[in-house]
């Protein structure tokens, strides 16, 4: 008989960062241990109620704030934001945004421009080549 497969295990904060929650604002039992890989699915698939209002409310991490704000996470240490903000914050700053955000934004406009123009190039690099090998073949 095999003895029963354990479940991998992660520290609190892998867990947070997946979950995308700030892991001070978590309950302290989820702070304090460590988290299984089925616990994990489980609080994805169905969170509990201190899960649901983290993801609502906040305080986010700075990937979650980066993201909402569509910036990087460097611009927000640019722009002086070091702490986790709450969504109303977050909201704030939407709905009056200081003149480095909008330079942050910009720029992140300008980065996914400059990604898709490389990607495209290098689609035709490879369309390319794989005209030539085609032709080769013949």
């Amino acid at each position: 008989m095999t003895p029963a497969k354990k479940s991998q295990e992660m520290k609190a904060s892998t867990a947070a960062a997946k979950l995308d929650v700030y892991l001070p604002a978590t309950p302290e039992d989820f702070q304090n241990r460590m988290i299984t890989r089925d616990e994990l699915s489980e609080l994805q698939r169905t969170p509990p109620q201190w899960l649901v209002d983290l993801r609502r409310d906040g305080p986010h991490p700075r990937s979650v704030i980066a993201g909402r704000l569509r910036i990087s996470i460097s611009g927000l240490a640019r722009g002086g934001i070091t702490d986790p903000l709450t969504t109303e914050q977050i909201e704030q700053l939407q709905a009056e945004p200081p003149n480095w955000l909008v330079r942050e934004r910009e720029i992140a406009a300008q980065v996914r421009l400059e990604e898709r123009l490389q990607e495209s190039r290098e689609a035709d690099r490879k369309a390319e080549a794989d005209r030539r090998a085609a032709s080769g073949k013949s």
